[in-house]
């Protein structure tokens, strides 16, 4: 007997979501609920560029979530509307610097936008910059680019916001406008005085949102993103509350909302409760730590595993020289360079900072001062993220024996 086809199967169940992307944060909706006052700030400041004059640069501020991404969005969507219904050449261009994160990059996928068959590596950054100004300065129009993650980009050197907050000088037909959005003020220590002099003519602050505002948010996406009736009456609350905590982050609230609609229609449930949201909070949680290891390095990576193998002979605490012990023999077989205890220590600290671990220094009289460390992590989870990682093949030879044995003797 033939089985039925996989996704007919799934598609016979009724689905709780009209529409998740809703829930999403590339989406913008018509409507950004307590966001008027930024809305009119940003939209005051490029109403110039309807009269053909030259709008202020502007720098955005605000932590994740709170809606700074969306705003710009959803004024440039209506700043170009208005702008066609006038006959009127203006155009906001959107580039994520945590992608595009290098001067040749910015320069060379603003030119393609703009008609330019320039090529993405291999051509001297002058002669990009020369084919965007090209580009730009065509026809009588405003340019209004839209730098998000800034911070990603500057790091990286300030050349390219150099060049763009000048370029207005070099043009004779067009004007170019720049909006760089930031989760971090401190970026501008990296900025050359000059570059900005000329880049922060305008700053907005985005400030977190409250439990009711998150609460509103979530209620207007709901509408759009779920069948009526499917949301238990606590739901909502409870995921702005729960986001609220974390400095009023609307994707947080976003995301445990879908995910837990997720959850409940994995498991054929009709009805989204704050069950499915806890089990979302530790997905979640889960994932983003998940994410965390895979990014660390291999030397990390290492001193993260001889953790989980102390853990796993039994100890739920444990100080950095029994960390440093078994990292020592782990290199000794797998053949990877052996670190200074100093520097292993190091590591530990980065591991503590980034949440991977919990650890507290503990004085021990006479013997000096040592770190008392213990996992706060999946377990499981983070080890099979380790061992996936190709570099660490030589690892999974000793899972189920060497590395599983509960004596801490056989580390040392």
């Amino acid at each position: 007997m033939i089985d039925s086809n996989i996704f007919e199967k799934i598609l016979k169940k009724r689905s709780i979501f009209k529409n998740r992307d809703v829930l999403r944060h590339s989406y913008t909706p018509e409507y950004l609920p307590h966001r008027k006052e930024q809305i009119e700030a940003i939209a005051s400041i490029l109403l110039p560029a309807l009269s053909g004059e030259t709008p202020s640069n502007i720098l955005i501020y605000g932590k994740t979530g709170t809606g700074k991404t969306a705003t710009v969005k959803f004024v440039g969507k209506q700043l170009e509307e208005v702008s066609r219904k006038m006959n009127v050449h203006c155009y906001v261009h959107y580039l994520n610097c945590e992608i595009i994160d290098t001067q040749y990059r910015v320069l060379a996928t603003l030119a393609k936008v703009l008609g330019k068959n320039v090529p993405m590596t291999g051509w001297p950054t002058d002669q990009v910059y020369d084919e965007l100004k090209d580009a730009i300065d065509k026809r009588n129009q405003t340019i209004i680019i839209v730098l998000d993650e800034i911070d990603k980009l500057v790091r990286k050197g300030d050349d390219v916001l150099y060049n763009l907050s000048r370029i207005n000088s070099e043009l004779k037909n067009a004007r170019v406008s720049l909006i760089g959005i930031s989760n971090d003020l401190k970026f501008k220590n990296f900025l050359d005085p000059r570059v900005l002099s000329s880049l922060s003519e305008e700053e907005i602050i985005f400030p977190p949102y409250n439990a009711t505002q998150l609460e509103d948010i979530l209620n207007q996406r709901a509408e759009l993103a779920f069948h009526e009736g499917v949301l238990d009456e606590g739901v909502i609350p409870y995921c702005a509350a729960l986001a609220a905590q974390e400095h009023g982050d609307a994707r947080k609230a976003l995301d445990l909302l879908r995910i837990s609609g997720e959850i409940a229609e994995s498991r054929d449930d009709r009805v989204v409760t704050k069950e499915h949201v806890k089990e979302a909070v530790r997905k979640m949680e889960c994932d983003h730590i998940t994410e965390a290891v895979k990014t660390l390095p291999n030397q990390s990576k290492l001193i993260l595993y001889s953790m989980i193998a102390l853990y796993e002979s039994g100890r739920r605490k444990f100080t950095t020289g029994e960390v440093y012990t078994v990292y020592k023999s782990l290199c000794r077989k797998i053949g990877m360079e052996i670190l200074t205890q100093r520097r292993v220590s190091d590591l530990i600290s980065e591991l503590d900072m980034l949440g991977i671990i919990n650890s507290i220094v503990i004085s021990k009289g006479r013997y000096g001062r040592t770190r008392e460390i213990k996992l706060d992590i999946p377990v499981d989870v983070v080890k099979e993220v380790i061992l996936d990682d190709y570099r660490f093949e030589m690892l999974r030879r000793y899972e189920g024996g060497y590395l599983t044995n509960s004596s801490l003797e056989l580390f040392e």
